[in-house]
């Protein structure tokens, strides 16, 4: 009996071990912070155009203004989105690019916004990490702390408390879209409410544009 039970010991231990790796994947590659970024891979190399959607005085300026997002960059683990915005005078700016990073602990969103020359902003490489799972098409980025402590040091003590979302449909979607947002409240300890929204249909592909400031050309 001895030579029967205890071959069999190693084999249930290896058979639990294994339930437990299943059970400790990461959630970035399971659930809908994985649904999530496939639904961004799926737009990899395309362009969109789109539009402010929100309301506040403080973006009059860009109220009709055409703006473009570009998928541009697409590795494992990385996905850098330039955002193109055309101003009043006709020329473009060409500053803004989202960058997605995933790791074992979530999604995280960076701002890395240049001159045009290429050099980094003074007010750059902020964002936030996912605190949740979120959803396959919406993911929030509260504030990390590296940026709270950047927009004390620049003086922008306002954005303290911003917090980010993006929400993505994939290609396969006949109705997708894509929407940026950055909201902070006062009932969060912002000085004032603050909403910023851009949208972008992901139905009606466009010419990618150039490269944003300080990156390789196309």
């Amino acid at each position: 009996m001895i030579r029967t039970i205890l071959p069999a010991a190693p084999l249930f231990l290896a058979a639990c071990n294994g339930a437990a790796l299943a059970e400790a994947k990461p959630e970035t590659t399971t659930g809908p912070q994985n649904a999530f970024w496939q639904a961004m891979n799926s737009h990899c190399g395309r362009a969109y155009g789109g539009h402010l959607v929100s309301k506040d005085a403080a973006d009059a300026e860009m109220r009709g203004a055409q703006m473009v997002m570009h998928v541009r960059d697409c590795a494992k683990d990385r996905i850098a989105i330039p955002f193109h915005i055309r101003q009043q005078d006709g020329e473009w700016d060409r500053s803004r690019t989202w960058v997605l990073t995933r790791s074992d602990a979530g999604i995280q969103l960076k701002h890395d916004h240049r001159h045009q020359d290429g050099e980094p902003d003074a007010v750059t490489l902020y964002g936030g990490d996912t605190a949740d799972r979120g959803t396959a098409q919406r993911q929030t980025f509260p504030v990390d702390q590296e940026s709270i402590a950047l927009f004390r040091r620049q003086g922008l003590d306002a954005s303290i408390t911003n917090v980010w979302v993006i929400e993505v449909e994939p290609a396969s979607d006949e109705n997708a879209k894509f929407r940026y947002e950055l909201t902070r409240t006062e009932a969060d300890g912002a000085p004032q409410d603050r909403n910023f929204a851009v949208s972008f249909d992901l139905t009606q592909p466009i010419e990618p544009p150039p490269a944003p400031w300080g990156f390789e050309s196309n």
